[in-house]
């Protein structure tokens, strides 16, 4: 009777059933004992995609296959629920496909309508990418940024709540004043204010501390105008969204007019998008969001187009654990990298694990395969709701619709 041919996956599911797997070492290297049942060769499937809409607006993509193997991702969080049902369209076509052609499943969603493009199917794109990328580094049994070529740092400079504990000494802040600006153009009295303000935070952090100021779109152009020119004395690390993110022309004036930094990105998505940024020299720092610009796939290739104009990236990440996560892979496979946004959070009320911690201003590297996360399911269903009711802003002086 001919032996029975069992293949690397029939092998590696027996013996984790029989709890005889650290007899295989001969068999298997060590760095292989931290991958899933499955190798790079075998024929793996999706199975199921699904998605879930967080009570904080936070939407997360979790996609199946027939190895066992999960991958998770997330998506944009303003429009919540229709980035959900998006996903769900696209499982339609991905359920079958074999989930290690990353970057062929992007161009399918992305070029697979008449209408392309748009926030939202952007936004449901890069979850999905994430998710198969988690997928695809589960299956190597390595970090993803290790099959893009890296790593290309050992350590990741991250930004957010200065401490002398982690050593963070970066961060961000909006312009501070009694209220928020919504006038086309603000007097002297507002624009004085800001200013003080800023330089009081100036002189409390000194010099050692990088304060980045976000004016969020919500300025309008000459007001903008005006606050970079009364700010410049105080040596911001730079300006964010200096005016609506689509006013590129406009930006581009206004970069012409500081010496500081203009950084922009978080509502530009595709590197069709951060052409126009480039080209116009609209801005300095190009600061692309994973879970909207078109996942790791388009942030690998939007580095690149911006080391052509040797510009650095600062991935965007107000967001959960998914977007961090890939955020980091991003940042340990392109030489261009800047700062992570938020690198310090740790999101531990999502994650069975926490990433490696923050240290000196600094995260390590993660080392577990695929995003180097583990979702713990139960805490994130329970989270699981309605999501944060849109917010319209007002001027309280005239009622009118005001800049978000």
């Amino acid at each position: 009777m001919p032996p029975t041919k069992i293949d690397r996956r029939s092998l590696l599911r027996s013996a984790l059933a029989t709890g005889t797997l650290f007899g295989l070492d001969a068999l298997f290297t060590t760095e292989r004992t931290h991958a899933a049942a499955v190798g790079p060769n075998d024929q793996i499937k999706v199975t199921k995609l699904e998605a879930f809409v967080l009570k904080n607006s936070w939407v997360f993509v979790k996609i199946s296959t027939d190895a066992g193997i999960t991958g998770w991702g997330e998506m944009l969080k303003d429009d919540a629920k229709a980035c959900a049902a998006g996903a769900l369209e696209v499982g339609r076509y991905l359920v079958g496909q074999d989930p290690n052609r990353v970057v062929f499943h992007w161009q399918a969603i992305e070029r697979g309508a008449f209408y392309r493009g748009g926030p939202i199917k952007t936004a449901i794109l890069s979850g999905i990418d994430q998710a198969l990328w988690d997928i695809k580094g589960k299956v190597y049994g390595v970090p993803v940024y290790k099959l893009l070529g890296g790593p290309t740092r050992d350590r990741i400079r991250v930004y957010g709540q200065v401490s002398s504990v982690t050593g963070v000494n970066a961060m961000k802040v909006g312009p501070n004043a009694t209220r928020a600006p919504f006038k086309y153009i603000e007097g002297q009295k507002f624009v004085d204010e800001v200013a003080e303000r800023f330089k009081a935070l100036r002189e409390r952090y000194g010099s050692g501390v990088d304060i980045a100021i976000d004016f969020h779109g919500a300025v309008e152009p000459p007001t903008a105008s005006l606050l970079i020119k009364a700010l410049e004395p105080y040596q911001p690390w730079f300006y964010e969204e200096v005016v609506q993110p689509l006013n590129v022309d406009v930006m581009a004036e206004l970069a012409k007019k500081t010496h500081i930094p203009l950084a922009t990105g978080e509502r530009i998505f595709t590197k069709w998008g951060f052409r126009e940024i480039l080209e116009k020299k609209a801005a300095m720092i190009l600061q692309p969001d994973v879970c909207y610009a078109g996942g790791i796939t388009e942030l690998r290739l939007i580095a690149g187009m911006a080391e052509a104009y040797y510009l650095p990236i600062a991935p965007h990440n107000p967001q959960g654990p998914c977007s961090l996560a890939a955020s980091l892979q991003i940042a340990a496979s392109i030489p261009n990298f800047l700062i992570q946004e938020r690198g310090d959070a740790e999101h531990a009320n999502l994650l069975a694990k926490p990433l490696p911690p923050v240290k000196n201003g600094y995260r390590d590297l993660p080392t577990e395969p695929g995003l180097g996360i583990t979702i713990d399911e139960n805490k994130l269903m329970a989270q699981v709701g309605e999501p944060q009711e849109y917010r319209t802003r007002y001027d309280p002086d005239d009622g009118s619709v005001i800049d978000w």
